[in-house]
């Protein structure tokens, strides 16, 4: 509804736009000032109304020929013909009002060819970190009003014309638009000037970043990359993946496409390097990379994909029985590698065209870190941790995530329970597509919040519920002060199985228990929890009494998810990384 009324008032402000600009036309041809003073203002609205409001309309006025350049054009040409119709100035006084807007005109055209110098001699976009690129000399930049006032945009200033043409054909004198007119040109000059002045002193040899980052790759050769071309909101897929990459003790660097996710990157020792417009990355001379590592299918992986030399590997953000987990672009990398036995599967029963020669079982050596222990100290407070995944892309799926149909009643359900701490830790993208995923959110972290709850990372190694939304503790540190897992089908039950530790998977839909159980096989193992979470005091008593039929499961499911108990995940992935750097 919202956007139908966006689009219905960006079409009113198109409709006056043109409206006033065909009417100031008409009314100075006719020398009619009133019709002409309120047609320049309804224009000179409806102007601001698509520039600051409808930018998408005003995009359709341009594929129509009835861009802004064209409406300035029209705008100008209307000035010229009211001071004619009503002021008749003359022969000298008509020729100055035309050459006063049409010299304006020209200084436009000639800052645009300066302003494609200077923009050919500034620094391409290009961040680096962990790397030494020297001394590097910049690129004088024009001043932010210059640059804005720049080439076709120049013009705009001539909007001053139209009120002073009002008061010349008021006051029967031409004057008040020549002595506009030269003021808006001495500015346009000026701006010419500082142009032109950036352009005289940068010139000499290339200098910025990306010269400096060609050097640098020409120099270190590195062997293996880790790709990551998605915003900051997912760049925990490419984080997870930093402490593995640096222990292979390979030549590797980290090749970043946005420069959000640049910033929002986790600390590493790897040299990182972002280079977000997509022909000055595929200027870079990659070249020494024998190993491509990508964490996500993201449309811009084809950048780096069209490398020939380079073995193109999808290691992915987790494995689940998620449908993005068989994802049928994973076909275009050269090996797709997965956890264990579980991951080879689900590529097989799905036929999106991976073929089983092309998947490596590497286990998931982020879970290095992972503890296998019980409740502990006969002091500890029996912990539960509730994950739920987000919402997902599609928007008739309301069985994604437990959080919209279940989370408040799994979580007011747990405060109730008595000498049980919650941690509550959602997904990173919860509520960023959905409204009611957002609004279950905010409830469910007041209702821990109200019931003693903190935000403070410190506060995990404490007694106190607990909201984790940022980036600290990380999913990994709060396993290991996890008794009992609450979660959705999703990548943190997977890894949460390393721990051997009991879990509980939402089940929003009311399948069937065996039906779940084969549509989702990470779920083996798993106290299923229905929508009304009836089952969960019984849940909470067997397992806080260590009594836990489930616990032979886990160990069983373990191995067919990340592969076999007596093998190092680290090992078998650096071994791998290994083989394909030959």
């Amino acid at each position: 509804m919202f956007s139908r009324v966006r689009s219905q008032q960006g079409l009113a402000a198109v409709g006056a736009t043109l409206l006033g600009y065909a009417v100031m036309v008409l009314s100075g041809i006719l020398g009619l000032v009133i019709p002409y003073a309120v047609a320049g203002a309804v224009a000179i609205a409806g102007e601001l109304a698509l520039g600051r409001r409808h930018g998408a309309t005003a995009e359709l006025l341009d594929k129509a020929g009835l861009g802004a350049v064209f409406r300035r054009l029209v705008r100008d040409l209307s000035v010229v013909l009211l001071v004619v119709a009503t002021v008749r100035p003359g022969v000298a006084g008509t020729i100055a009002v035309l050459l006063l807007p049409a010299a304006l005109w020209t200084v436009a055209v000639g800052t645009s060819a300066i302003t494609r110098v200077v923009e050919g001699r500034v620094d391409t976009p290009a961040y680096t970190r962990n790397i030494d690129l020297g001394a590097l000399r910049r690129v004088p930049v024009p001043p932010a009003w210059a640059r804005a006032l720049s080439g076709l945009r120049m013009p705009l200033l001539n909007v001053a014309l139209v009120p002073a043409a009002v008061v010349a054909a008021l006051l029967d004198r031409a004057a008040p638009v020549v002595v506009t007119g030269v003021v808006t040109l001495v500015a346009g000059l000026v701006t010419a000037a500082a142009l032109a002045s950036a352009a005289l002193r940068g010139r000499g040899p290339s200098p910025g970043v990306l010269p400096g980052v060609h050097d640098w790759l020409a120099r270190e050769r590195p062997e293996v990359a880790l790709y990551f071309a998605g915003p900051a909101k997912d760049v925990y897929q490419a984080n997870m993946w930093l402490a593995p990459v640096e222990a292979t003790g390979r030549r590797a660097v980290v090749l970043l496409r946005a420069a959000d996710a640049f910033t929002e990157l986790a600390d590493t020792r790897l040299p990182v390097i972002c280079v977000p417009a997509g022909v000055d990355f595929m200027n870079l001379d990659l070249g020494s990379l024998r190993v491509a590592l990508y964490a996500a299918n993201v449309g811009a992986n084809i950048h780096l994909l069209r490398e020939p030399g380079v073995k193109h590997v999808f290691v992915g953000h987790g494995d689940s029985d998620k449908q993005a987990s068989v994802n049928p672009y994973s076909k275009v990398y050269d090996e797709v590698w997965v956890a264990g036995p579980a991951g080879r599967e689900r590529y097989a029963r799905a036929g999106v065209g991976v073929l089983d020669r092309d998947i490596v079982e590497i286990g998931r050596p982020q879970l290095a870190g992972v503890h296998t222990f019980g409740s502990g100290a006969a002091d500890h407070r029996f912990t539960v941790l509730y994950a739920p995944t987000w919402e997902g892309w599609l928007d008739d799926d309301p069985y994604h995530t437990s959080l919209v149909l279940m989370g408040e009643r799994i979580v007011s359900n747990l405060l109730a329970a008595g000498n049980v701490r919650v941690i509550y830790k959602p997904h990173p993208l919860t509520g960023s597509r959905s409204p009611r995923a957002r609004a279950a959110h905010e409830r469910i972290v007041a209702q821990v919040r109200a019931a003693g709850g903190q935000s403070d990372p410190a506060a995990l190694d404490n007694a106190a519920h607990l909201v984790v939304t940022g980036r600290t503790p990380g999913l990994f540190d709060c396993f290991n002060v996890t008794d009992l897992l609450v979660s959705d089908v999703s990548s943190v039950v997977s890894d949460f199985v390393q721990s051997e530790r009991p879990y509980v998977v939402a089940n929003p839909a009311g399948l069937p228990e065996d039906e779940f159980r084969r549509q989702f096989p990470t779920a083996r193992a798993a106290y299923l929890l229905s929508t009304d979470c009836g089952e969960l005091a019984k849940i909470l008593d067997v397992t806080r009494a260590g009594d836990d039929p489930m616990t032979g499961a886990r160990r069983e499911l373990k191995e067919y998810l990340l592969g076999p108990a007596g093998a190092n995940p680290m090992d078998r992935f650096r071994d791998e990384v290994g083989r394909l750097c030959g």
